[in-house]
């Protein structure tokens, strides 16, 4: 059979930056990307790639600058105005260290070690009395030094104060207020999709060895897969929905992977070179069989999101807008795999929120390992 897949080899349109290499070499990213990130950033080429080239040095210094922080740690993000990764300190004492590794310092009020207790304890709280609908979700915020609980927009209830009463006697929280997100599933529509059970679509996220990493809410353990061309391509050997929301997709029929995000005509096919953790604050790009590219922030790491058919947690929250379909599909910072889309609230017409399932998480519960180039 076939595949849509066009891998260009040579010059600017590849990306020629990898994280895994030992230089800090600033990205050279495909044409197409390089002219999304200015459609949806409003940036210059020239401020596009610099851009690009800032957060794969950030995303390569968080490691050694968390290290270096030590117990004094209070969470980093990447400042596009610096083009710098800025790393909060509980300890002035701890600064100096960390800029030697290559971060800014800010001072924190609470370290990300209790931050992270704390989300860790409304969880808790959530998994044995399951949080009311008012509850959109909840997620860490290091600049505020806090858990930020979202509700819906004039959803105020017994119920919801309760979560809430609960939720502050587990450590520094703040109210805030978004719409809720849903699943970005749909049913049968055009594309260049893969169909479930032959009635639901979602799109492909990352190709990995045997097969790919999509959704968990695209289809439960066993259900049937066909591709964009109405061909067999395997069934679901691992899903997970609520609770997580991921899934292993084994393929066969002839399919075969490739170490590409599609453009979709709209920009170049991005090479997945691997799997680096883009800090808050990096811009990221999404990849979907409706929608297609579209780019934004991250803009929350290790959020609990409330579904109304369940929590989803440790997922990442950006403001990369999604429709129905795009279920599943990639999230890739330059050349590094981000997680797969999960759900979120807007269209790409007004704008809204889309959030993503971690793909090293993916990996590491399946025991899969991404297909590179």
């Amino acid at each position: 059979m076939r595949r849509r897949i066009a891998l260009a080899l040579g010059g600017a349109a590849v990306l020629t930056a990898s994280l895994a290499s030992a230089s800090l070499t600033p990205a050279v990213a495909s044409p197409g990307l390089i002219a999304a990130m200015q459609r949806d950033f409003g940036l210059t080429a020239a401020q596009a790639e610099t851009r690009l080239g800032q957060e794969i040095t950030a995303a390569r210094v968080m490691p050694a600058a968390e290290k270096a922080a030590g117990a004094a740690f209070g969470g980093a993000w990447f400042d596009p105005a610096l083009g710098k990764l800025v790393v909060g300190v509980t300890d002035p004492a701890a600064a100096d260290a960390v800029r030697r590794a290559g971060a800014e310092t800010t001072p924190a009020k609470v370290s990300a070690a209790k931050l992270d207790a704390t989300k860790a304890a409304i969880d808790a709280v959530a998994k044995a009395d399951p949080a009311p609908a008012a509850v959109s979700g909840w997620r860490t915020d290091p600049r505020t030094g806090s858990v930020v609980v979202t509700l819906r927009p004039g959803a105020h209830s017994a119920d919801a104060d309760s979560f809430l009463a609960k939720a502050r006697k587990a450590g520094p929280v703040t109210v805030a207020t978004a719409p809720a997100a849903e699943p970005f599933s749909a049913g049968t529509v055009g594309g260049d999709p893969y169909y479930i059970n032959g009635n639901t679509r979602c799109s492909i996220g990352f190709s990995v060895q045997g097969g790919f990493v999509s959704a968990g809410h695209c289809g439960g353990a066993g259900s049937s897969v066909v591709g964009w061309d109405g061909s067999a391509m395997g069934s679901f050997a691992g899903s997970s929905f609520p609770g997580n929301d991921y899934s292993f997709i084994r393929i066969g029929n002839g399919w075969w992977t490739a170490p590409v995000v599609l453009g979709w005509g709209t920009v170049s096919d991005a090479l997945v070179r691997g799997s680096w953790v883009a800090p808050v604050g990096t811009s990221v790009c999404r990849s979907g069989s409706t929608t297609h590219w579209h780019c934004g922030t991250v803009l929350g790491l290790n959020e609990t999101v409330n579904y109304s058919q369940g929590a989803v947690y440790q997922m990442t929250r950006t403001n990369v807008c999604a429709e129905p379909g795009d279920s599943g599909g990639s999230f890739i910072t330059g050349d590094q795999a981000q997680g797969v889309t999960s759900g979120g609230w807007g269209n790409c017409s007004s704008g809204g929120e889309t959030w993503f399932q971690p793909v090293n998480e993916i990996l590491q519960t399946y025991g899969l390992s991404l297909v590179t180039a």
